[in-house]
């Protein structure tokens, strides 16, 4: 077993107090760097690190970043979910180490959809529809995975379906 303790910190955001998530820091008991390229791979995170070690994953539309001492997690809703977030990465973590003899570690951050590539399919006419006051910014949000060409009302079945084929070469989670 490689994480065997960690003490939890629970805080706002200080850039605005005024915020309902909550932010969590777990300060780590043991030093998990050397499973980080094996749980990058089981994982599939979204950002990987070299030097200084550190894995971004984008779960569930909150970004967890692991570091050798610490792991933080952001928009958290109580304390309660917090806690079942870093109890499942806490078994993730051993459950990787015990069988990181079978796994091939990554050292590489996946590629990510390009915003100029969604962009030049949209139709570019900025009318808000979307929520978004222009289609660069909707572009951007399409590219991190939290819309998608659907979320356009203007846009036409052909690009939507351009779109949805470009980003199937990269995972998004659920």
């Amino acid at each position: 077993m490689l994480l065997k303790e960690y003490r939890k910190e629970i805080f706002r955001p200080e850039c605005n107090p005024q915020f309902q998530s909550l932010h969590c820091i777990a300060h780590l008991n043991e030093d998990i760097s050397e499973v980080l390229p094996y749980l990058n791979s089981v994982l599939g995170g979204h950002q990987y690190l070299k030097d200084p070690p550190a894995l971004t994953l984008k779960v569930h539309g909150k970004l967890i970043t692991l570091h050798p001492r610490e792991i933080a997690v952001n928009a958290l809703k109580d304390e309660i979910e917090a806690d079942k977030i870093l109890e499942w990465l806490r078994q993730e973590i051993n459950s990787t180490w015990e069988k990181r003899d079978a796994i091939e570690p990554s050292f590489d951050t996946p590629a990510k959809p390009r915003i100029f590539d969604i962009l030049k399919l949209l139709p570019k006419t900025n009318c808000g529809e979307c929520g978004q006051p222009t289609c660069t910014v909707f572009a951007s949000v399409v590219a991190q995975g939290a819309k998608g060409p659907e979320d356009c009302p203007p846009l036409d079945d052909k690009n939507k379906m351009k779109i949805q084929e470009y980003l199937r070469q990269f995972t998004f989670d659920s």
